[in-house]
């Protein structure tokens, strides 16, 4: 279906976390292109939605094979992130339909998130505060497990963007860093000044293990009981990356006997965490809400680069970041 000589390009966005979508408006709409938004794009109205778009912008929701088949004209889909998870890649090189992310935008913000993560549980600041803020004063719990980074091994499971500056993060603190990264040699994983290894010698090694993998059908539910099995007794787990590389029942269990000391996540399998939802309540785990990426440079780069990506599949023009191998 082609468009006529005054009917303009459409832009629709199909879900959006933000107050409004003003950025993008501002940025489309001057080009001449016609932006329509979802505030929770779901169901049937998201095809229905989708089913006259010349390119999309996503965040969340739902783009499954059978949204991208309701799509008569897309052009190019654009993820609102670093991850493609709700997007079916597939269908979508399937039709011919270029997915593009935006992989820079919250670099640093994921990685200072991570380090707090991995202090608050290395010092235990939560349980402190909240001895504090119920009325009291002193340790709470006992003095061995309040640790020091220097004399710790801190595992990272892959090595990419976020996690280099994980990495460079740590350095100061003097600790040893371990890398797993099957996509790295161990010789460019040297000259960065971390330790090379094998998935399982750093799960035997790490005293803390921080993960930073993107979901693909290989690393979902890769930390499971298994897994927590061969990890060092005692030891902690941090994830900023995504829920659904651990097995949440499992990390309950781990959590449970002991057999890790401690859990900070930023994402969780579910999200959001229902809320009865035992991981809540759990003991040694401190949770906060997916928020790791959010600084207000990096959400207006995000949404300004998304909107841009947009606007170049509309131009014609080879948009950057294609993640499905699809060039028009």
């Amino acid at each position: 279906m082609s468009h006529s000589a005054n009917q303009p390009q459409k832009v629709v966005i199909t879900d959006y976390g933000f107050e409004n979508t003003e950025l993008e408006r501002h940025i489309l709409e001057p080009l001449g292109y016609k932006l329509t938004t979802l505030k929770a794009g779901k169901d049937r109205a998201l095809i229905d939605l989708v089913r006259d778009a010349d390119a999309v912008i996503t965040q969340f929701a739902p783009v499954n094979a059978e949204v991208i088949e309701a799509m008569e004209k897309c052009r190019g889909i654009v993820r609102y992130g670093i991850g493609v998870d709700n997007v079916d890649i597939a269908a979508a090189a399937a039709k011919g339909i270029p997915v593009c992310n935006v992989p820079d935008y919250c670099i640093d913000e994921v990685a200072d998130h991570t380090l707090a993560l991995l202090l608050a549980l290395t010092r235990r600041v939560v349980p402190n505060h909240k001895l504090v803020s119920g009325g009291g004063w002193g340790l709470a719990g006992a003095v061995d497990s309040l640790k020091s980074l220097k004399y710790l091994t801190v595992g990272l499971v892959a090595f990419g963007r976020i996690g280099r500056e994980v990495a460079a993060r740590l350095a100061p603190f003097k600790c040893r860093i371990l890398v797993f990264d099957p996509a790295m040699s161990p010789e460019a994983l040297r000259q960065a000044g971390v330790e090379p290894t094998g998935f399982d010698d750093l799960l035997a090694a790490s005293d803390v293990i921080s993960l930073h993998c993107p979901t693909t059908p290989k690393t979902r539910g890769m930390i499971n009981a298994a897994v927590f099995e061969k990890m060092k007794q005692g030891a902690l787990l941090v994830n900023a990356s995504r829920g659904e590389l651990v097995v949440t029942d499992d990390l309950l269990a781990a959590l449970h006997s002991g057999r890790i000391a401690g859990a900070a996540l930023d994402v969780t399998s579910p999200e959001p965490l229902p809320p009865d939802h035992p991981l809540r309540t759990a003991e040694n785990v401190v949770i906060s809400p997916h928020v790791a990426a959010y600084s207000l440079k990096a959400i207006h780069n995000l949404r300004s680069t998304a909107a841009g990506i947009a606007a170049s599949v509309l131009r014609g023009e080879i948009p950057p970041n294609i993640v499905n191998g699809v060039v028009l």
